[in-house]
């Protein structure tokens, strides 16, 4: 056994690369349900998102136009669920699922359209895809890596050679802190998950905040998902999110709504993640080896166990789920 595989450094590598999507989401559902408006829809945008950005980014030829087409259809479905939701005071879980159900039949039946390629698009390449990041006096050779000091290593490897939307997310976490804790529109924000007649009170419009949250929901929602389809693959498959908005979902639960918490609990799905994808370090760490097809389910089984209590009580915004109607 050798339990310092754990810690390798191409797992780390790959928990930072795969927990990338992962906190988008999870952010995106954060802002939605902070304003008492639950998201099961994350999946469905994700969805969209990725294959519009990878269809406009092989298109154009410019992952940027690519990624902000991903992100204007994201926004889109979140208006759409707003609609359904906030102006039509409509079942919120049933309209989420609605789009799951929308994005998952649209996108094949697009790309097959657009490409004629089986539902998935051509494979990008040059400008239609995120560059990984090279920092000064990175290795990029594996044999040099590998015959590097570790943290040469840890520099080389999992500090550079990220995409700008790595870097990216990183940023966002403590802009999101900072967004919700310490301004003004944040505190609103989270008032109005708590008890919208206080705020619809005190003048401030519950309509408006709502619509504000599932827009931000959109957009975070619309660079996860390009992410996957430019950066962390080059080219959109059918189903690529492969379940990543309900683990988003799951994550948001077991981080109690908070985005530092959050930070930590993707991580944690990434991990396991990046395990499935290396099960030689795992039966290098505990000396068995493992079926492919029970680490594949690990993130799954993860958030089961989340969703189903297990990880200590969890309690939402007071107001979430529920439709505001404005006292006359």
């Amino acid at each position: 056994m050798d339990l310092l595989a754990f810690f390798d450094i191409a797992v780390l590598d790959g928990t930072v690369r795969l927990a990338t999507p992962l906190l988008l989401a999870c952010l995106a559902g954060l802002f939605s349900e902070r304003a008492g408006i639950f998201d099961i829809g994350l999946e469905g945008k994700m969805l969209i998102s990725a294959f519009l950005a990878a269809a406009v980014s092989f298109t154009s030829g410019s992952v940027w136009i690519g990624m902000f087409a991903g992100i204007f259809a994201s926004v889109l479905l979140s208006l759409l669920h707003g609609l359904a939701s906030i102006t039509f005071r409509g079942n919120q879980l049933i309209s989420g699922v609605a789009i799951n159900f929308f994005a998952s039949g649209i996108t094949v039946v697009a790309a097959q359209s657009w490409f004629g390629q089986g539902g998935r698009t051509p494979s990008l390449s040059g400008d239609a895809r995120f560059e990984s990041i090279q920092f000064p006096g990175a290795l990029t050779r594996i044999r040099d890596i590998n015959k590097a000091d570790l943290p040469m290593k840890v520099y080389s490897e999992l500090l550079s050679g990220h995409t700008i939307i790595v870097y990216m997310c990183i940023l966002i976490v403590p802009l999101v802190w900072w967004i919700l804790y310490r301004t003004r529109f944040g505190l609103r924000l989270r008032a109005v998950g708590e008890n919208p007649g206080a705020v619809d009170t005190a003048g401030i419009s519950v309509v408006r905040m709502r619509y504000m949250a599932v827009i931000i929901c959109g957009v975070l929602c619309g660079m996860a998902g390009a992410y996957l389809s430019t950066g962390l693959q080059a080219g959109f498959v059918r189903e690529m999110t492969a379940g990543r908005g309900y683990i988003a979902l799951a994550a948001l639960i077991f981080a109690k709504w908070k985005p530092w918490s959050a930070l930590g609990a993707t991580l944690l799905f990434g991990y396991l993640q990046a395990l499935a994808i290396r099960p030689d370090i795992l039966e290098r760490a505990i000396g068995i080896r493992v079926q492919t097809q029970v680490l594949d389910a690990l993130p799954y089984i993860l958030t089961v166990i989340v969703l189903a209590g297990f990880v200590g009580k969890a309690i939402p915004p007071k107001a979430g789920g529920e439709p505001y109607v404005k006292e006359r």
